[in-house]
Parts: C-alpha cells; sequence; structure tokens
C-alpha cells in the first residue's frame, strides 16, 4: 500500500540511497527544476492519495514560487545542506552535528576505517543512516573487513547504552528494536516523481533509464507485476529475519535482474549487521534491562539465507 511520494525538485537533487549521483538526463552538470505545475499536480495526487509527501533538494535555492507551494502542503525535506532539513545528506561523517536525521553515503574502504568518526556522530545528530553505494562489489575480503569493523563499532555502541545514552544507527540498532521486516519499499510503500511528471519506481530507475516510468503525472499510475515489489512475493525475504536490511529495488534487479530477489552481497552484508547488533544486545543485557519488550535475536548458521531455501520450500 502506497504511504509516500517522494518528488525529485530536480534533476541534480541530492542522492539519499545507493545510487551513485548520475548527471542529468539533460546533460553533465544541467539542472532541470521540475516545472512549477507539475510540482502542483504532484502534490495535488499525493493529497488525492493521501500520501506523505518527501521532497528531494538540489543544492541550490529555490526560486521563492517554488517554496511558497512546497510549504502548502505537509511533507518533510531531504537536502544536502543542514538549513531547514528533516533529513540531511552529507558526503563525510566527521565533525556531523544536527538535531535532525543524518544520512551519511559512502564507500567500503572510507567506511572500514570510520568507527571513530561514527560514535563522534552518533553523540551529536538524533539518527544516522549509513547507506554503502558499492554493496556490489564487495568480495570475500570485504565481508571480513565489515564483520570486523561491525565488530569494533558494536563494541563501541554496547559501552554508550551501558553509559545511559541513547543512539540510533541503522547498521546496528534497527534490528534490535524492529519486529518485522522495515526495507526500501520503493513500488510499493513509495514511488518517485521526476521533474519530467513521470513516476518511477525510485530515483534510481529514473537516473538510469528516463524511459523506465511506472506512468505519468496526467494518466496516473501503471505498475506492471506489482505484486512483485511485495514483500509476500519475495521468495528469500518473506523467510529472513536480518529486519534491518536495505533490500534496495534497484541493486535487486541491478545484480539478479528480479526486484523482489537481492544479491549475495545484499545478504552477506545484512546478516553481519544482524549478527553484530545480537551480540549487542546480548551484552547489553548482562549489565541490566534492555529492550525487555523485544525477543532475542536467534543464533543462525548461514549468513545467505539462498542456503537455506530448501528448508522454506
Amino acid at each position: 500500500m502506497l504511504q509516500y511520494l517522494i518528488i525529485l525538485l530536480d534533476d541534480t537533487s541530492t542522492s539519499f540511497c545507493s545510487l551513485t549521483p548520475c548527471p542529468s538526463p539533460k546533460g553533465e552538470g544541467s539542472r532541470n527544476i521540475i516545472p512549477i505545475e507539475t510540482l502542483k499536480q504532484g502534490i495535488r495526487f499525493g493529497m488525492m492519495e493521501n500520501l506523505m509527501i518527501q521532497f528531494v533538494y538540489p543544492d541550490y535555492e529555490l526560486p521563492a514560487e517554488y517554496a511558497e507551494v512546497i510549504e502548502s502542503i505537509d511533507h518533510s525535506k531531504i537536502k544536502p545542506t543542514k538549513e531547514d532539513a528533516d533529513v540531511w545528506v552529507v558526503e563525510s561523517v566527521k565533525g556531523v552535528k544536527a538535531d535532525v536525521p543524518v544520512v551519511w553515503r559512502t564507500d567500503k574502504q572510507t567506511l572500514f576505517g570510520s568507527d571513530d568518526d561514527i560514535v563522534k556522530a552518533l553523540e551529536n545528530v538524533p539518527r544516522l543512516n549509513v547507506v554503502l553505494t558499492d554493496v556490489e562489489k564487495f568480495t570475500d575480503e570485504d565481508f571480513t573487513l565489515y564483520k570486523a569493523f561491525l565488530e569494533r563499532l558494536a563494541g563501541k555502541i554496547e559501552q554508550m547504552y551501558v553509559e545511559g545514552k541513547t543512539l540510533q544507527i541503522n547498521l546496528l540498532t534497527d534490528r534490535m528494536m524492529l519486529k518485522e521486516m522495515n526495507n526500501c519499499g520503493a513500488g510499493d510503500t513509495n514511488i518517485t516523481l521526476a521533474p519530467n511528471g513521470k513516476f518511477y519506481v525510485c530515483p534510481a530507475f529514473y537516473y538510469e533509464d528516463e524511459t523506465d516510468s511506472i506512468g505519468d503525472i496526467e494518466h496516473g499510475l501503471d505498475i506492471k507485476n506489482k505484486q512483485l515489489f511485495k514483500l509476500e512475493y519475495a521468495p528469500i525475504c518473506r523467510h529472513c529475519d536480518a529486519w534491518q536490511c536495505k533490500r534496495c529495488i534497484w541493486l535487486n534487479r541491478k545484480t539478479t535482474l528480479e526486484v523482489n530477489t537481492p544479491s549475495h552481497e545484499q545478504c552477506m552484508v545484512a546478516h553481519l549487521e544482524r549478527n553484530a547488533s545480537r551480540e549487542i544486545m546480548q551484552n547489553v543485557r548482562k549489565h541490566g534491562t534492555f529492550l525487555p519488550e523485544q525477543e532475542e535475536i536467534k543464533e543462525i548458521d548461514y549468513l545467505d539465507p539462498f542456503d537455506k531455501r530448501d528448508e522454506w520450500q
């Protein structure tokens, strides 16, 4: 069931997910602001469908008339600058301070040595979402390095919890809080409106292929095989309990050619996070009551649920 409408205000709007920012379809470095009438139609569509609207901003100030239209509806702002943002997308986590959730997009090489910077950031932001931009390139060596990174970070987060601090980081604290899958939701709980007036499964689908739309603002949505975007039609994911996994629909299609089937790399990374979350929960509970309403995360003997497919048939 649709819940969110993402509106890209320009082709150069900030990326907040796995997709590495692409040049505008109109040409590298070109701005292509959404026409004001298309913006109004998008807002009207969101109101009629009772959707929460998320506006994704470029790194330049919009004309005053755009701000007036945007403020006519309840919404959230995803921005590459902290000013007036509801979600702030940053290029580096060093020295980050904010009163709003922060999204940090990073590659694996940078991430593996960043645990101290992340801990400092967690003391200064209400929530940190770390988005890996090159998950599909992980090797066996990278999985080992990621496991070691998570273990170091988990130990520091455990100490922060013991000291009575509250923190949220998607890689390690989400799984402890969740009771069901909480994934990307593209094509199911959210869709994207691009500056050309067409709908897309998510921003990545627009940037990768402008013709790959799922309808337009004039005629409405036209999602082919829309059941495939739902969890109950995902043969592996519906049995999985790595509930914090991104389950990126765009990355699924890119790596497996199926929108509902993650790659080996996505599953491995998600289960390394899951297991590190389990260790945090167990260790903090040794010091006292911790998340008493949450069940213990069970121990598993696999990292890729595909290895257990025969048990689920």
